[in-house]
C-alpha cells in the first residue's frame, strides 16, 4: 500500500499512446497515457473502456454518434463492443482502467502497446 503522485509519474516518459502501469486494482492495471492526434477506430469485445482526463482535453469519437467531447476532471467510458476513436488536437494526460493483459489497440490494426510499469 503507497501513495501514488500521478504528476510525478507522468513526468517519467513524453511518448504518446503508451500507457504506463502505476497501480493494480483487483485484476486491472491503473495506467496513465499522454495523447496527441487520433487513435485508430476501434472495439474491445469483453470489456468497457475507462478514461479519466486529468490535464487538458480529448474527442472521443463514437462510430454513428457525434464526438463527445472529456475535459479534464471528467471521465467517460465506452461500453464492451461499441467502436471508438479517442484524439486530442494538444497534449492530454489521461488515467485509464483497464483489465490486465487486454490490448489497448482493441481490433484494430495498430500494435498494441507494451504497458511498462513504473
Amino acid at each position: 500500500m503507497q501513495t501514488v503522485n500521478l504528476d510525478k509519474k507522468l513526468s517519467q516518459f513524453s511518448s504518446h499512446w503508451d500507457p504506463h502501469v502505476i497501480a493494480d486494482y483487483n485484476e486491472n492495471d491503473v495506467m496513465v497515457v499522454k495523447f496527441i492526434g487520433e487513435y485508430p477506430f476501434h472495439k474491445h469485445d469483453t470489456t468497457d473502456d475507462f478514461f479519466y482526463v486529468l490535464e487538458g482535453e480529448m474527442e472521443m469519437d463514437i462510430e454513428g454518434e457525434p464526438p463527445r467531447t472529456i475535459k479534464a476532471g471528467e471521465l467517460f467510458v465506452v461500453p464492451r463492443g461499441i467502436v471508438h476513436r479517442p484524439r486530442a488536437r494538444n497534449e492530454v494526460k489521461v488515467l485509464l482502467i483497464e483489465p490486465k493483459g487486454e490490448p489497448n489497440s482493441g481490433d484494430s490494426d495498430r500494435e498494441p502497446a507494451p504497458k511498462p510499469r513504473i
